[in-house]
């Protein structure tokens, strides 16, 4: 019951792309493993790169394809819940990438519980994160599916090898050897690795660049928006109530046009490597931006110092591919308490790749402004200031009095300033 060594599967859903990986594994899985191959697709914002699919699936191999438009749930279920947390993986990536892989990976494995197949398949690389990703999900919702990995068995090392292989079996493929650049692309970001990249010296060349113009290039006028939000969630954009998912498609149309959202970093994969990428979120930065004014402004402080706390322990969820966990899960629960009183109005100005803050107002506003003036006041005495120091300082003076009675010197001695000469 095996063939070519592997075990027998009679039926497997291959998350599909329609990339040259994913073109190829097709006729990979059915010739290794002598199964049949169900292709799985989900629209999350890709746009073009979805056309021809269901012809290119067939041709490749493919005994059905499944192409399901998600992108209300990716921003219902999936960024939003990354918003109000408020999550930035190593102090710049908004996990674009990240956060879309255990939707797909849900659903992949949705389709092969419907399907009744024996396992699911991937085009992640064993160097990547994206493998974790998937396969932890599916481990969480199942682990008696069996997952196919072909990059971790196959000969096939590089995009000339892919090639090579797609045209000896008569594999239809746009890809060539001049698209040199591995992207991914969804509703929240586009991202850019290999070719230039692989060299973290490389500016990154402005051809490169699809969703976003060069602060050089984007208007020379600032343009000023609103948004508005009800319990850390966008509702409008411009005073104009919209469905989620299409009110980040017209922020990236308005943040690309000036130059918002580039980022471009040296990461620390999960695996244990560096690499160097290149991400364009122009509406997931103007959300970010504005969600966090709104914060400030409805959160007392202790739940917002907290709040930050959580946000990188939850980035680290996010990348590692432990969406699925008790623990994200409980994070949320904290997360959605804290976004009960966030809920207003936040004006922006955008300017060649600047977000300029130019207001904010909330029902739910701590800010009290009797309370904050610099001018006369009837509801704080400033001589009340002169206990709390004393309370808030008194350990240190603790310290400081130890010390003077067992005659130590001073923690900050003033400097001996005539070590240092003048040449």
């Amino acid at each position: 019951m095996k063939k070519n060594g592997k075990s027998k599967i009679k039926k497997v859903v291959l998350a599909y792309s329609g990339g040259l990986d994913t073109s190829v594994i097709v006729p990979w899985l059915i010739e290794n493993y002598g199964c049949e191959v169900v292709c799985y697709t989900a629209d999350i914002g890709q746009g073009e790169e979805l056309s021809g699919l269901p012809a290119k699936a067939k041709a490749s191999g493919a005994s059905k394809i499944y192409i399901e438009d998600l992108k209300e749930e990716f921003a219902r279920d999936y960024l939003m819940p990354l918003l109000k947390s408020g999550a930035i993986y190593e102090r710049k990536y908004l996990l674009g990438t990240s956060i879309a892989r255990p939707l797909i990976a849900y659903h992949l494995v949705k389709t092969a519980h419907k399907e009744g197949a024996d396992a699911i398949a991937h085009g992640c690389t064993g160097k990547g994160n994206d493998q974790v990703r998937f396969e932890l999900t599916a481990m969480a919702l199942d682990p008696r599916l069996k997952v196919i990995a072909p990059w971790r068995e196959w000969n096939i090392r590089s995009r000339e090898d892919a090639l090579a292989y797609a045209q000896s079996h008569n594999i239809p493929v746009s890809s060539t050897l001049k698209s040199i650049y591995s992207r991914d692309k969804n509703l929240w970001h586009l991202s850019h690795e290999g070719g230039l990249l692989e060299d973290p010296w490389n500016e990154p060349e402005e051809s490169m660049y699809q969703m976003s113009n060069s602060p050089l290039n984007a208007p020379d006028q600032p343009e000023t928006i609103t948004l508005d939000f009800e319990k850390g969630i966008p509702s409008r954009l411009n005073g104009n109530k919209m469905p989620i998912h299409e009110l980040i498609v017209a922020l990236n149309e308005i943040g690309g046009k000036h130059a918002i959202g580039r980022v471009d970093l040296v990461e620390n994969r999960l695996v244990g490597m560096k690499s160097h990428g290149v991400y364009e979120t122009p509406g997931g930065t103007i959300l970010l931006a504005a969600h966090q004014e709104l914060e400030g402004l409805c959160l007392d402080r202790d739940t917002l110092h907290f709040k930050e706390i959580i946000a990188h322990r939850y980035a680290e969820l996010v990348y590692n591919g432990q969406w699925f966990t008790p623990l994200r899960e409980a994070l949320d629960e904290f997360i959605n308490k804290t976004q009960e009183t966030v809920t207003g109005t936040v004006k922006l100005k955008l300017y060649k790749g600047n977000i300029i803050v130019a207001g904010r107002t909330s029902p739910e506003s701590l800010y009290r402004e009797d309370f904050a003036t610099f001018g006369q006041d009837d509801v704080y005495n400033q001589k009340d200031a002169q206990g709390f120091i004393t309370l808030f300082g008194l350990p240190m003076k603790v310290q400081a009095l130890r010390k003077i009675h067992k005659k130590q010197p001073a923690q900050y001695d003033q400097p001996d300033y005539t070590k240092f000469k003048r040449d």
